[in-house]
């Protein structure tokens, strides 16, 4: 039992707690600040003046701790006479002269009209969001940002153009036609290749570079495009020609030989005078890709499938395939587009090019690759790093030229080998009459009538 007093200072009942020497800890009571507007101006009733109301920093009246204070009737203190406490201190009473008004338990800033307090009007209900104006925002946010991304691709993939041939060096050229035409050649350029990466693609190590598949497309102003492969071993005259780095002028000795010859005695200036001055038709664009190049393009695509409707191996190429669908690595297509000596003619070799190009380009074009950034980007970047133009040739053109090759090979136009009429001791003899007539319709964008072999 606790020895302290049940009953002091006057007949008040406090210091209610434990029975320990020291009073009890500090207990705080709530308490809301009143609105000045809404006290009485004169005394209330009872004659009680009115006392000043305590801040917000007041703090709330203090059991136990020795302090005057009051008891609480309705929220209000009422003044209390002078009395003694336990250790004989006079105590006095005080009224803590506040009162919200607010009946307890209701929302604070609510009243009945929901309103936020006395005397304020209803708050407005908040406006409906304006989708109208949200979705013209996000559009013009995404059309913006496709534009940006649109011009950051294309001058970094213009930047990755390596314009080195410079067609203003082939002398005696034709008069140009319709449409624009492109020499799209195939290199054995092993520039830039490990020792490692010539093993594996069996590129071997030979100094310079070949051309291993030539082709003019002809992209038509209305249609109707058109792409002839030329035969690596087509046998045509080298004409007259002013060499590329040295600008001495060769004059033309009726040398006939292989195409791929011109290419590998003066590069890519004299391989598109031969081609012009054979052809008779004036070339636009060139552009060239090496073996590195080919091989990583169809790696970045996940490969390419092929129908393969014979099985043939070449130990040159590095080729062994067996009959039927089967999707080929960048090593593997590189062996397919190459191979020459499991078959009878060039001619052969060429149609295999054309027919994977085909499949590449439309693997190339699928929403897959194309809407793909993870895809894009490096078969972009696969094709580009080692793609040779000329001078004039612009990432426009390159794409002009990509589509067109795309349209053909899915059967929006017509893809053919030139016409061979026999051979001139181990190289392909061109039909003339049908060659001259191809040229004129092509430069004339007519339809195609002849046929190749």
């Amino acid at each position: 039992m606790s020895d302290w007093p049940d009953d002091q200072g006057g007949g008040r009942r406090y210091g209610r707690g434990s029975g320990g020497a020291q009073p009890d800890g500090a207990r705080v009571m709530r308490h809301v600040q009143r609105d000045p507007a809404s006290r009485p101006a004169g005394p209330p009733p009872g004659g009680v003046p009115p006392q000043p109301a305590y801040d917000e920093g007041y703090d709330a009246p203090q059991y136990g701790d020795g302090q005057p204070y009051g008891d609480a009737r309705d929220d209000v203190f009422e003044p209390r006479t002078p009395r003694q406490d336990p250790y004989g201190q006079q105590q006095q009473g005080y009224n803590s002269g506040y009162n919200t008004g607010q009946v307890y338990g209701q929302p604070s800033g609510g009243g009945p009209g929901g309103g936020n307090g006395a005397g304020q009007p209803p708050r407005a209900p908040r406006p409906a969001p304006n989708w109208r104006k949200r979705i013209k925002w996000g559009a013009i946010t995404l059309v913006s940002l496709l534009v940006v991304t649109s011009v950051a691709t294309y001058f970094w993939a213009d930047s990755k153009l390596k314009r080195e041939v410079d067609l203003s060096k082939v002398i005696e050229r034709p008069e140009g036609g319709a449409g624009t035409n492109y020499l799209i050649v195939g290199s054995d350029s092993r520039a830039g290749m490990s020792a490692e990466e010539k093993k594996k693609l069996h590129t071997g190590s030979a100094e310079g570079k070949r051309t291993d598949s030539m082709m003019i497309l002809h992209v038509a102003d209305d249609g109707g495009n058109t792409m002839v492969s030329l035969p690596r071993d087509s046998n045509v005259t080298i004409p007259s020609f002013k060499g590329a780095e040295s600008g001495k002028l060769y004059p033309n000795q009726g040398r006939q030989t292989k195409l791929n010859a011109a290419y590998a005695e003066d590069g890519p200036e004299l391989l598109v005078r031969t081609v012009e001055y054979n052809t008779g038709l004036r070339i636009d664009h060139y552009a060239e890709i090496g073996f590195g190049g080919f091989a990583k393009i169809v790696d970045s695509v996940g490969g390419v499938e092929m129908d393969i409707p014979k099985a043939f191996k070449d130990k040159w190429s590095g080729a062994d395939f067996q009959a039927g669908k089967q999707t080929l690595s960048g090593q593997e297509a590189l062996a397919f587009v190459r191979t020459r000596h499991a078959f009878s003619s060039d001619l052969d070799r060429t149609k295999n090019q054309q027919k994977f190009l085909a499949a590449l380009a439309h693997q190339v074009a699928t929403p897959g690759t194309i809407l793909n950034p993870f895809k894009l980007y490096p078969t972009m970047g696969a094709g580009l790093d080692t793609l040779i133009v000329d001078k004039d040739m612009g990432i426009t053109d390159v794409g002009s030229m990509f589509w067109a090759m795309k349209g053909i090979t899915g059967g929006d136009g017509t893809s053919m080998n030139i016409p061979i009429s026999g051979s001139v001791g181990s190289n392909l003899a061109w039909d003339k009459a049908k060659v001259k007539t191809l040229v004129k319709e092509l430069n004339n964008d007519e339809k195609v009538t002849v046929s190749g072999s």
